[in-house]
Order: structure tokens, then sequence, then C-alpha cells
């Protein structure tokens, strides 16, 4: 496998909140030749311990009895609400057993009372169907810390875009001003996903030794929102601690690092090299989606990116927990001159389906 690291753009959350982030900085994070992410640093002191107790909970959630997985499955949304696990399929046509997945409607940044997407839009379940949570007392606090960070995760995401927006007024004639962090902060389809990947079992695909297909774990994709914003990875060894929140509490202990250094987050740049990236644990990523390229005419790029497994080998008993946060327009919101996100979207999911 041939691969380099990746040196990110790097900017603080004060530079944000101030305005003082160069245009130099935003083309080399998201123009033409980037690698279309940016990392965010000095973020609020809450930032590490909300993180770590969420990614705690992917593991606890990750590991409840089938009944009460079944119970979170929306198939009437395609799965892209609440719980699933082995419906997605990977590049290869095999269905990932490996990954389980957990949607979240993030309506309750713009209204605490709402649940679902604002608009009637029966066609579209998978952007506008409320949240299917875990029944009352059985994950206890696990609502209110994924919503926390979310609120979190979301405010600084319109701070990226608001640097965009600076950006794209003074480069993009008539662009609205101030429109992407309005698509941003007033937004009721925003989707946050929380991601458990088991532990490797023996043989799996994308675990042997020698393996050569990269995108092991979550196949080559471009999102469609318009920023997506992530954290580090947690990994943790579930194998090493007893996961049961009555006797030990929520948190988990948290490897140093991945057990398998060639696992993690990569991107496709814009020459077809492959890169790796590491997002330090105090700090958000926010990596660039089809919405965003389609806002700003093509100014800034989405970006291909996957996810590779750990080979059982080197990471037996070791599940790897994240999340990542779909910022995306209100479905009546106008991607360009002639089509509403509820039409990209549905184009999306037509061309995603053939």
């Amino acid at each position: 496998m041939s691969y380099r690291m990746a040196d990110p753009v790097t900017v603080s959350l004060g530079a944000l909140e101030s305005g003082s982030v160069d245009f130099a900085s935003l083309e080399a994070a998201f123009g033409p030749d980037s690698l279309g992410i940016i990392v965010v640093s000095d973020l609020p002191e809450k930032f590490v311990a909300l993180r770590r107790r969420l990614l705690s909970y992917a593991s606890h959630l990750g590991n409840l009895p089938a009944g009460e997985l079944a119970a979170l499955e929306c198939i009437e949304a395609k799965y892209l609400v609440g719980w699933s696990c082995g419906k997605e399929k990977l590049g290869n046509d095999k269905a990932d057993t490996l990954k389980g997945s957990y949607y979240v409607n993030c309506a309750f940044y713009k209204d605490p009372t709402l649940d679902g997407a604002e608009g009637d839009y029966p066609d579209l379940p998978e952007y506008t169907m409320g949240s299917v949570w875990p029944r009352e007392g059985l994950l206890v606090g696990f609502r209110e810390t994924f919503q926390e960070l979310c609120v979190l995760i979301i405010d600084t995401a319109g701070l990226v875009a608001r640097a965009c927006d600076k950006y794209a007024q003074k480069h993009i004639e008539n662009y609205t001003p101030g429109y992407l962090e309005h698509v941003v902060k007033t937004s009721t389809t925003t989707k946050a996903r929380l991601l458990h990947y088991f532990p490797p079992p023996p043989n799996a695909a994308g675990t042997v030794e020698g393996e050569e297909d990269l995108d092991s774990w979550c196949g080559t994709h471009i999102d469609h929102g318009c920023l997506t914003g992530l954290t580090s990875a947690m990994y943790v060894d579930e194998g090493a601690q007893a996961l049961d929140i009555s006797k030990n509490g929520v948190d988990l202990q948290e490897l140093g690092a991945a057990p398998d250094p060639d696992a993690g987050l990569y991107i496709k740049d814009r020459h077809g090299g492959i890169v790796k990236v590491g997002i330090p644990r105090d700090c958000l990523a926010f990596q660039t989606g089809e919405t965003l390229e389609v806002i700003t005419k093509g100014r800034f790029k989405a970006v291909p990116h996957f996810v590779r497994g750990c080979r059982e080998s080197k990471a037996s008993g070791v599940a790897r927990n994240t999340i990542a946060v779909f910022t995306q327009p209100n479905m009546y919101e106008k991607v360009d001159e002639n089509r509403d996100f509820a039409a990209f979207a549905k184009e999306i999911i037509e061309k995603h389906a053939n």
C-alpha cells in the first residue's frame, strides 16, 4: 500500500471567530488543488470530554441486544435514520457487516422542539424523518450528550461557512452574502452519523495481512452536503473492559493510537494519489461536499475519501468509533439557479441507485 501523510490546513477557532482566516488558507484547504479538508484547533474546553463520552456511547450502542438495535432501524427511511448494520454496500458490492451506523436528525440545532425536517417532502423520508432514540433508561444521557456535541460541531461549521462566504462574495459574481452560513445555521435536515466499527473478525475482507483493497470499511465516496464535521476516531479494546454502564459508567478507556498504523481516514487527492489524514483528539476537521462545490460554482471542490479497517492480526478485539455531522441545506433552499436541495437530493439518490 502506497500513501503519504497529509499536512492539512489548520486554523484556530479564534481566527474563525475574528474573521481573520486568509483566503490563501481557504484555497489551500478547499480549492481545486486541495485535499478538501480543514482542521480547527483551540476548541471549547468541554469538547474533549464530550467527544470521549459520545464515542464511548458508540461501543455501548453497538453492543446492545439484537432486539434493542432492531427497534432503532427505520427501513422506510432507507436506514438513513436510526441504526443499521449490513445494509450498506462497499465498493466491491459486498454488504458491510463490520460497521454499525446510527443517524440522528439535527433539527434540534435550529429549534429544540423540532425533531424532523421542516416542509412537506413525503418522497424523501431519508432526509426529513425525525430521529429514533433508544428507549428511555437504556443508555442514560446518550441523547443529551449526542445533541450537545452536535451543537458544538455545527456552531464551528457555521464559522467555517462564514469564512467561505467572505471568500465566495469576493470571487463569485452575484454570490448572496452570508448564504453558506445561513444554510448551516438554519437547516433542519443536517444529519449526524455515529459510527461503530466492530472489532475485525479473523479473515474478514479488508483485515487480512497483505490485503490491497484500501477502502475496506467504507467505500470511496463524496459527501453530498456542504461541510462534514469530523472528530478523530476513538480506538477501544472492547475485550479488555466490561461494557456495563450501570457498574462502570459510560466513558471507556481509549487506546493511545490505532493498533494498526494503516487504519484510518484516507483522501484521494486531485492527482490520483492517496493521502492518510490524522485529526488530533482536541480538534475538529471539516470536509467539503458536493453541495458546497455547487454553491461555490466549483471554487471549492468536494473530496473523495474512504476509511480503511484494521487488520485482525494487529487489532484483535479493538473497535473504532467516530462521528460525522453532515451540514446540508433545508429542502427548499437553492443550491443553484435551477435546483433546490430537494431536487439535488433526488438526483443524488438516483445516481447512487444506478
